[in-house]
C-alpha cells in the first residue's frame, strides 16, 4: 500500500530495541527521480515460506516414489509414477499440509499423512485391477505400502521441521506486532524469549484510533523498549529497514477501517499475516494444541492471496486499445481542438497536476472547457473535483458544455495512457491537495494508489463521478484493485462505452 508521496527519506531508520539483536543491514536502492519516495517497498514475505514448503514437497515426492518402487518393483510404469506424485501432492495441499504453523511438529501431520496415503494406494490398486486383473495388489501388500509410505513421509517431514526450527532459532525474522497494550507487549516479550517460533519483534503497530489516550499518546513502558509505529510512513520505513517479513495481529484485522487499512498495507508489502490471541480465537476454528500457538497465545496464519495489480497484461491491454483509439480518434481530436480554438481563443489543452500510482505526480491532459481570459478560470479549474462537473460550471463555454456532455473533453488522456501515466481502467486520479486531505480523513484512501490510475473505473461505471461520496469511491476503487483481472477491465470498458452511448442517445 502506498501513501508514499509523503514518506520521509528511507535513510531515516526505525530504532531497534536494545534488547533485541540488530539485523544485518539490507541495502535498499530506490530508483532515481522525483517519485522515488513514492514507490512501495519490495515484496519480502514469501521467501521464508518457500524455504519450508519446497523441502516438504520434495520429501513427499521422494516418499511416494520410494514406496512405489518397493511395492510395485522396478518395472513400475513411468506414467503411473507421474500420476501418483502430483495426485498425492494435491491431496496434501488440500489438507493444508503445506501451510505449516510457526513451530510445526511432524507428529501432528501423522493422521493426515496416513489418510492420504491410504486414499492414494487404494486408487492405485483400483486402477491396476481395472487395467489387468493379474496386476491387482494383494491386501497385505496394499497395507504394507500404505504403512511404508506414511513412515517415509513422516520421517521426511520430521527432518524438514527440525531444520526449520533450528533455522528459526539462528535467524528469526523481523516481525511487527499489531495491537494494543498490554496484549501486544506481552506477545512481543514471548516471541523475544522463545526464538524457536522464528519471529523477532522490532516494533508495535497501533492504529491511532485505538491508542488509549488518542493520537499522540506516549508509548507504554515494558520490558522491551519497542518503538510504537502509528503512521504509514513509520510502518513503511520499518518494513524496509528491518526487512520485516511477518505481521502478527492481536486484534481482529477487519475490526475497524484503520486496522483493515493496516492489513491491506502488510499484504501488499508481502508480509506473512498471523492472527494471535483474541484475533485467532475469533476465527471460528479450533487451534491445534501443539502447534497453533505462540507460547500459549492461540495462533493462525491468515491465508491471503497475493495481490494482482495487472503488470504487463494490463499494460498490453492499454497499448492494444489506446494506440488504435488515438489513430481512429485523430480527426475527432483535431475537430475538438479547432472548435476550442475558434470558439474560446488560444490555449486548447488544460493541464493539471494529478497523483498517480505510488503517489507520483503527472500532468493530466484535457480539452479546455472554460473561456480563455476568465479571471476566475485558473481557480475554478483548481477547485474542480474529479470530472469537473461542479465548481466553475457557470463559466463553461458553449463548446465546453458540448465537450463535457459528449465526454470528448477527456480524449487527450489517451496520450497519458500511451505515456504510461495512466491506464484505461483504474481509480480516477486526484489533485495533490485533495489526496492529502482524503488520506488524512480516510485510512483506506491511500490503498487506491497501488494501481495505475485510469480514465474510467469500477466507481465510475456505478455512477460515482464528480462531486460524489469519497467513501463510496474509495471503497469501489479498493474492491477493483483487490479483485483485479483482465476480464474485469474489459467488462468495465464495455460498461463505460454503453453508458456513453446511452448518454449521447439521451
Amino acid at each position: 500500500m502506498t501513501t508514499d508521496s509523503t514518506d520521509a527519506p528511507h535513510s531515516a531508520r526505525v530504532p531497534l530495541p536494545s534488547a533485541v539483536p540488530r539485523p544485518t543491514a539490507v541495502a535498499v536502492h530506490p530508483p532515481r527521480g522525483p517519485g522515488r519516495e513514492a514507490l512501495p517497498p519490495p515484496r519480502l514475505g514469501r521467501g521464508a515460506r518457500r524455504r519450508t514448503v519446497a523441502p516438504l514437497v520434495a520429501a513427499d515426492a521422494l516418499a511416494t516414489l520410494g514406496t512405489a518402487l518397493l511395492a510395485l518393483g522396478t518395472g513400475t510404469s513411468p506414467t503411473a509414477l507421474a500420476a501418483m506424485v502430483p495426485g498425492l501432492l494435491l491431496l496434501h495441499h488440500g489438507a493444508g499440509l503445506y501451510r505449516p504453523g510457526p513451530a510445526p511438529l511432524a507428529l501432528n501431520d501423522l493422521r493426515a499423512l496416513l489418510g492420504r496415503a491410504a486414499v492414494c494406494w487404494c486408487a492405485v490398486a483400483a486402477v491396476l485391477a481395472a487395467a489387468d486383473p493379474r496386476q491387482a495388489l494383494p491386501p497385505g501388500l496394499l497395507v504394507c505400502a500404505v504403512a511404508v509410505h506414511t513412515l517415509l513421509a513422516f520421517g521426511g517431514r520430521a527432518t524438514v521441521y527440525r531444520a526449520h526450527r533450528a533455522a528459526a532459532r539462528r535467524r528469526p525474522r523481523a516481525t511487527l506486532i499489531v495491537g494494543t497494550d498490554p496484549a501486544a507487549r506481552q506477545l512481543a516479550a514471548v516471541l523475544h524469549a522463545h526464538p524457536e517460533y522464528g519471529m523477532r519483534p522490532v516494533g508495535l503497530v497501533t492504529p491511532p484510533s485505538l491508542l488509549p489516550g488518542g493520537p499522540g499518546t506516549p508509548p507504554a513502558r515494558g520490558r522491551l523498549p519497542l518503538p510504537r509505529l502509528t503512521s504509514p510512513q513509520e510502518i513503511t520505513r520499518a518494513v524496509i529497514q528491518n526487512t520485516v517479513r511477518d505481521a502478527v495481529f492481536t486484534l481482529p484485522p477487519y475490526g475497524d477501517p484503520q486496522t483493515a487499512a493496516l492489513l491491506r498495507r502488510f499484504i501488499d508489502q508481502g508480509s506473512a499475516i498471523w492472527l494471535a490471541g483474541a484475533a485467532a480465537a475469533r476465527e471460528g476454528r479450533t487451534p491445534h494444541a501443539d502447534t497453533d500457538h505462540l507460547w500459549g497465545f492461540a495462533c493462525r496464519r491468515l491465508e491471503t492471496a497475493p495481490p494482482r495489480h495487472g503488470g504487463r497484461a494490463k499494460r498490453a491491454l492499454d497499448l492494444a486499445l489506446a494506440v488504435p483509439a488515438l489513430i481512429v480518434a485523430a480527426p475527432v481530436l483535431l475537430g475538438c481542438a479547432l472548435a476550442v480554438r475558434l470558439g474560446d481563443g488560444p490555449g486548447v489543452l488544460f493541464r493539471q497536476e494529478r497523483i498517480g500510482r505510488g503517489g507520483r505526480s503527472f500532468t493530466l491532459l484535457k480539452f479546455r472547457t472554460l473561456r480563455a481570459g476568465d479571471a476566475h478560470e485558473a481557480q475554478a479549474q483548481r477547485n474542480t473535483t474529479d470530472d469537473g462537473r461542479t465548481s466553475g460550471a457557470g463559466r463553461t463555454s458553449g463548446v465546453g458544455r458540448l465537450l463535457r456532455r459528449t465526454a470528448l473533453e477527456g480524449l487527450p488522456q489517451l496520450w497519458n495512457v500511451l505515456r504510461g501515466d495512466m491506464s484505461l481502467v483504474g481509480p480516477r486520479p486526484e489533485r495533490p491537495c485533495f489526496v492529502q486531505q482524503c488520506t488524512q480523513a480516510h485510512p483506506e484512501y491511500a490503498a487506491r494508489h497501488r494501481m495505475p490510475v485510469g480514465i474510467t473505473g469500477l466507481a465510475q461505471v456505478h455512477g460515482l463521478r464528480g462531486d460524489t461520496s469519497v467513501e463510496d469511491r474509495l471503497r469501489f476503487d479498493n474492491l477493483y484493485i483487490d479483485s483485479w483481472s483482465l476480464w474485469q477491465d474489459i467488462r468495465i470498458l464495455l460498461r463505460t462505452a454503453a453508458r456513453l452511448v446511452r448518454t449521447e442517445g439521451g
